[in-house]
């Protein structure tokens, strides 16, 4: 096609209001800049700025489709106008997915307004991200995100330092999620795996002592100590406020996070207690339900069962789910809500013909009472 044929169809295009001549006036120009010179688009401030001009144009019009496929489309090239990078890295995370994971546009400081500003699920993305700096890693430390956190533990090109390493493993302590990723870190030491061995299941402490030809005996010692401590802590009256303040602070404000993003659903309590994490499971019920958390601890602490049944009832729990809840529930809350199997059967009961709204109501009402 000659240049004035082309012209004249990108004319065309331009005119148009329809969706598919606007996607195909934005594959032209993303064509007719990919077949340019790299240096003259990105070494000319004046080209930049129209382009720029150009795009955001059209992709303030653009339906979502044709946002995500353009952003899959200049994610990894260097001469894509700054501006329109940034706004599809706040777009939806199907959008900005692969403009964060890949774009070389996207500077320091840009990973870190997203950091800020950004969707949960944005900030895991950034974290994901290849070869992170060093002050991008700070920053993901600082803000101490549970789910982001983990991600940057698997993230074995991030520029992690000595410091933040000890910061994970740290962390690993009361965050089970991070610990598998850490002990296959690359960058993990020696003493650090040490520390971590303390925390981690039997498959790991394997993978743990083959991988830095540990002492399994010496290390074996140390954990009995751990744990002859923790139970003399209990035994004695120790209150550790800060650490499990600082815990359950922790686990409020990720709940809060994911519910705030949409990401809040009812299978996430299920994960919760596969992760053993009695506190956060707590926490996504209250805000899933919009139930007071004292109400909810109330009822995991009672012996009536059933209580528990209306308020998960109420968020869309199925009947056949609650039983394997209610056990690990027992299981890591000293056998509570008791009531043995009586108690399981009058909670099959909570699930009874009625609407969600209707359980969530008789929870209410009863857990407000004692």
């Amino acid at each position: 096609m000659s240049i004035a044929a082309e012209a004249i169809r990108l004319e065309a295009l331009a005119r148009s209001r329809a969706p598919e001549d606007r996607e195909h006036l934005l594959d032209a120009l993303v064509d007719l800049c990919a077949n340019a010179d790299p240096a003259e688009l990105t070494g000319a401030p004046q080209i930049q700025a129209l382009l720029q001009a150009v795009f955001m144009s059209l992709v303030a019009e653009a339906e979502r489709d044709i946002r995500r496929r353009l952003a899959e489309k200049i994610a990894p090239v260097a001469w894509a106008p700054a501006g329109l990078v940034n706004v599809l890295a706040l777009d939806e995370i199907e959008i900005a997915g692969p403009v964060i994971a890949e774009s070389p546009v996207l500077k320091d400081h840009d990973l870190i307004r997203l950091l800020v500003e950004s969707t949960l699920e944005h900030q895991i993305a950034v974290a994901r991200r290849g070869s992170l700096s060093a002050t991008v890693v700070e920053a993901i430390l600082q803000q101490d995100e549970p789910a982001v956190l983990t991600a940057l533990a698997c993230n074995d090109t991030a520029e992690i330092s000595q410091s933040g390493m000890v910061r994970l493993v740290e962390t690993a302590r009361r965050q089970a999620a991070l610990r598998s990723p850490l002990a296959r870190h690359p960058r993990l030491s020696s003493d650090l795996a040490q520390r971590l061995y303390v925390w981690v299941g039997q498959s790991l402490r394997a993978a743990l002592i083959s991988r830095f030809r540990l002492d399994p005996m010496e290390l074996d010692a140390a954990l009995a100590s751990a744990v002859r401590d923790a139970h003399a802590a209990v035994e004695g009256g120790e209150i550790r406020l800060d650490t499990d303040a600082e815990q359950l602070e922790q686990e409020r404000r990720l709940i809060g996070k994911l519910a705030e993003a949409g990401q809040l659903r009812p299978g996430y309590l299920l994960r919760a207690l596969r992760e053993r994490r009695l506190p956060l499971f707590v926490f996504a019920l209250a805000t899933l339900g919009k139930f007071e958390v004292d109400h909810i601890q109330r009822a995991i602490d009672s012996d009536r069962p059933e209580l528990l049944a209306l308020a998960c009832a109420a968020v869309g729990i199925d009947r056949s789910v609650f039983p394997a809840i209610l056990d690990t529930v027992r299981e890591l809350n000293g056998g509570h809500p008791g009531g043995g199997d009586e108690g399981a059967r009058k909670a099959a009961n909570a699930f009874g013909p009625y609407a969600p709204d209707i359980a969530g109501a008789a929870f209410r009402q009863t857990a407000s009472s004692f």
